[in-house]
């Protein structure tokens, strides 16, 4: 699948060519390449984005996946229009946009993922949960945290679930900047990545 503003068959779509909302959080391209490639996604892949937000890894993962299907699950109406913006730009048409607060939409969601990516979430443990019960055997599972307690909560529901073959890492990238009549290099903020699958 090609986009008229991406035509490349390679991910890591610039951040300035999505359409954004103040105060709504966007996937910086580096950390959407390093959770891409933890989701091993397929040509069929069909991927859940819990708190998808501006939509960055939906878009990305729906060019990458065009016999795919996508759902971009976002409890904010104004945030789910932001994502259809998004999707218009790049002309992907395998996303499913879910208005609805996880993990009690999850129920409705009609296809069973063989990956998931949870980017957020008020009950990170109870979405693990949910998402566990109807993931596919040899599905991925993925999350990310940005602080210690998330880490934790992470980590301690991947314990219980029995999760096999978990990875962690932490993202440490820096970016070229333009400050004043100067270049520096300006950190982004550490990311943890959490990733597993389910084996039986």
């Amino acid at each position: 699948m090609s986009s008229p503003l991406w035509s490349y068959v390679t991910p890591g779509i610039p951040d300035h060519l999505f359409e954004r909302l103040p105060g709504i959080p966007l996937t910086k391209r580096e950390i959407r390449l390093l959770l891409l490639s933890y989701l091993r996604l397929k040509a069929d892949s069909v991927l859940w984005d819990i708190g998808a937000g501006t939509g960055t890894i939906a878009v990305e993962a729906a060019l990458l996946c065009p016999q795919g299907k996508i759902f971009a699950i976002e409890r904010d109406e104004d945030v789910a229009d932001l994502i259809r913006r998004n999707c218009d730009r790049f002309g992907v048409k395998n996303i499913d946009i879910v208005e609805g607060s996880a993990p009690d939409c999850l129920k409705t969601l009609s296809l069973e993922p063989d990956c998931a990516y949870i980017g957020g979430g008020r009950s990170i443990k109870a979405i693990l949960q949910s998402v566990w019960e109807r993931l596919q055997p040899q599905g991925r599972i993925v999350a990310t945290a940005t602080n210690l307690e998330s880490l934790y909560a992470i980590s301690e529901a991947l314990s219980e679930l029995q999760v096999r073959n978990i990875e962690v890492v932490q993202s440490a990238i820096n970016r070229l900047e333009m400050r004043g009549t100067h270049q520096v290099l300006a950190a982004l903020d550490p990311t943890f990545v959490l990733s597993g699958e389910k084996l039986g």
